[in-house]
């Protein structure tokens, strides 16, 4: 039998998580919102930050076979919600650490395990950024004959040399703008034994492990942050543009040899897809919930406004949309540890979540916005920050058009695929 009540476990984690949040999160904005810039508004962040380090949040985003404290991908998705309904900046620069550490952890093994260290402290602010996208677009990173990632790496004696450019990988360029605590930057292999006998781009793709020591010993050249870009939503993020230069690593820094990297970082992208799914919850959850409020006014008129039948078909909507959203994410959640079948099978709700839940809640943010009518224009309502923290969820982390709905496409069109495999096994 399937039962979508929550275990004491994830009970726990809600309580704890709801805490958090009204304690550390929601007066986030107020400290950061009059900052003039987005370097500033993403340092105002650090001591909140180093709450969740100290509340164990870093660590429970690590799995606990590795050290951490995670067992259920449900109960990540239940804190992802938790944060995202009160403070989207804040919860980004915590889960991006998460993101981070995540080819780390798919890919762990002794030799590395020093990476990790840190992380696990429950001390400081230390900051992991996956580090993929770039400038150009990365949407066709494993197209046969297309020119494929720009950044790249050669071995030159026991050394890997690092050189390109990257945007959006959030936390990528640390607190202080001189690199993150560790990067775990996705490259292309340029070695000529390598490249002679590659037969797709993903035979040359490769992860390697940058930390601030390493970039402390190269020298201010080798690291370079370009620009902080303005963003529409998540105001205090940070995702850079950046520059590694001729950057020397040591050989113990390669996490994915060349030709292993790309099953990582897909992988990657599956957990974080589902994850995707659960800021949207977030997000139609507040929506509704201010929504709901304003709609208990009566507007001049003789009734509350809830009961005029188009402002509550429109509360109908965004609630059907949220709970919907809740049970795909937490089915994509549990399919991706617990299956059925192999992990090509287990990924498919993981996709569907991203697309769905993020263009919900766009959908869910504009219908709360058309139930208030023009009150939620202004600013004292929490809409319009809603809809700009919205907005960028069916584009980033594979945006929906460029990369999510086209592994759908491969998933249903191969000729095995079986449509329902995923929700009940095999039939």
């Amino acid at each position: 039998m399937v039962s979508f009540n929550l275990t004491e476990s994830e009970q726990a984690a809600r309580t704890a998580a709801r805490t958090f949040a009204a304690t550390h999160l929601k007066p986030a904005k107020s400290a950061y919102e009059a900052l003039s810039t987005p370097e500033a508004r993403f340092q105002s962040l650090q001591p909140i930050y180093e709450a969740a380090v100290r509340a164990g949040l870093i660590k429970a985003q690590i799995p606990a076979p590795v050290g951490g404290t995670s067992t259920s991908l449900v109960e990540a998705a239940i804190l992802v919600e938790e944060f995202y309904a009160v403070e989207a900046s804040a919860s980004l620069t915590i889960f991006g650490t998460g993101l981070g550490l995540t080819p780390l952890c798919l890919a762990f093994r002794p030799e590395v395990a020093e990476f990790l260290q840190p992380f696990l402290s429950g001390q400081g602010t230390p900051l992991a950024s996956l580090v993929f996208s770039e400038p150009g677009g990365v949407a066709n990173w494993l197209e046969p004959g297309a020119p494929g990632l720009q950044t790249t790496a050669y071995r030159d004696g026991d050394e890997w040399v690092l050189t390109g450019e990257k945007i959006w990988a959030t936390n990528s360029a640390g607190w202080d703008f001189r690199g993150a605590d560790l990067g775990c930057v996705v490259c292309r292999c340029v070695d000529e034994d390598p490249v002679s006998t590659a037969s797709t781009p993903s035979d040359l793709i490769m992860i390697l492990l940058v930390t601030r020591e390493d970039i402390r010993r190269n020298g201010e050249e080798s690291f370079q942050v370009l620009n902080h870009p303005e963003t529409v939503g998540h105001k205090a993020a940070s995702g850079p543009h950046l520059r590694y230069n001729n950057l020397r690593l040591p050989a113990k820094n390669l996490l994915c040899a060349p030709g292993t990297g790309a099953a990582i970082v897909t992988h990657t992208f599956e957990i974080s897809a589902m994850l995707v799914g659960a800021m949207g919850i977030g997000i139609q959850r507040a929506a509704f919930d201010a929504a709901l409020s304003f709609s208990r006014s009566t507007r001049g008129g003789t009734v509350p406004i809830s009961q005029r039948q188009s402002v509550a078909d429109l509360l109908i909507n965004i609630k059907m949309r949220t709970e919907t959203s809740r049970f795909l994410t937490w089915k994509a959640a549990h399919a991706l540890l617990e299956g059925p079948g192999e992990h090509a099978q287990r990924r498919e709700h993981a996709l569907l979540a991203k697309v769905h839940c993020s263009e919900a809640a766009v959908q869910s943010v504009l219908d709360a916005i058309n139930a208030v009518g023009v009150s939620a224009y202004n600013t004292d309502l929490p809409f319009s920050d809603l809809l700009s923290t919205a907005l960028v969820l069916p584009i980033f982390d594979g945006g929906n058009v460029g990369m999510r709905r086209r592994a759908l496409q491969e998933l249903i069109t191969a000729d095995r695929y079986q449509p329902w495999f995923s929700s009940f096994g095999e039939e």
